[in-house]
């Protein structure tokens, strides 16, 4: 009788020990789903085209170019000094793939060369109403600005072609350069007036004209009327 009752003891002791550990592992296990529960479920795996597009802005669309335009007088004056810089080349990409790389690029170059260059007027600093060229000596006005980010673009490898002038009529009726960046997700905006670089529809803008992309001709956008200068600070 003793051994059978020893016998017995040690064969519930067994039964406990393994009951107790299938309560352990239910309890963590439940503790686990409701921590999962708590962080808001299992994450979702991320897909390729999203990882591409991260930090992107949305898609947005092509600033439809309309009929050839004629480009204000001192861009013709401009081309004469710096004759490359407003050569085509054909076999360059007119449209550009935005990457994070490439976005990150856009908005440091747009918020280093605002910061940098003073504004002025042409009449102040050239004793002109109206002229284009590189803010080399730290001021200059609107197209003075864009035209040192494009040359700096340039550098940084980025398809002249896809980087195009353009002139527009702002928020207080003048006339004004930006440099308009053409990408695979839409036409997008440097301008010295922000840092941010923005979609051209988002910018407030009626947009005029712009360098074409297949000589030197210009073409028309939106068929609004050309302002004579672009003298905007």
């Amino acid at each position: 009788m003793r051994y059978a009752v020893l016998r017995g003891v040690g064969n519930g002791s067994a039964f406990l020990r393994g009951d107790v550990r299938r309560r352990l592992g239910r309890a963590a296990h439940l503790s686990l789903v409701g921590a999962t529960l708590l962080l808001g479920g299992a994450a979702a795996p991320v897909q390729p085209s999203q990882a591409r597009t991260a930090g992107l802005p949305e898609a947005g669309s092509a600033a439809d170019p309309g009929a050839p335009a004629r480009p204000v007088a001192a861009w013709n004056d401009f081309c004469a000094r710096y004759p490359s810089e407003c050569t085509v080349d054909p076999t360059e990409p007119a449209v550009v793939t935005l990457t994070p790389a490439l976005w990150h690029t856009l908005t440091t170059v747009n918020r280093r060369v605002n910061a940098r260059i003073k504004p002025i007027t042409d009449m102040a600093h050239w004793g002109v109403v109206d002229r284009w060229d590189f803010p080399d000596d730290g001021f200059g006005d609107c197209e003075d600005i864009q035209l040192l980010k494009r040359r700096m673009l340039v550098e940084r490898r980025l398809s002249r072609r896809a980087l195009r002038m353009t002139v527009v009529i702002d928020e207080i009726g003048e006339g004004h350069a930006v440099l308009m960046v053409r990408t695979d997700r839409g036409d997008l905006i440097l301008d010295n007036k922000t840092n941010a670089v923005l979609p051209w529809q988002r910018t407030g803008y009626s947009f005029v004209k712009r360098e074409g992309q297949d000589g030197k001709a210009w073409v028309s956008l939106n068929n609004d009327a050309s302002p004579a200068t672009t003298a905007n600070r």
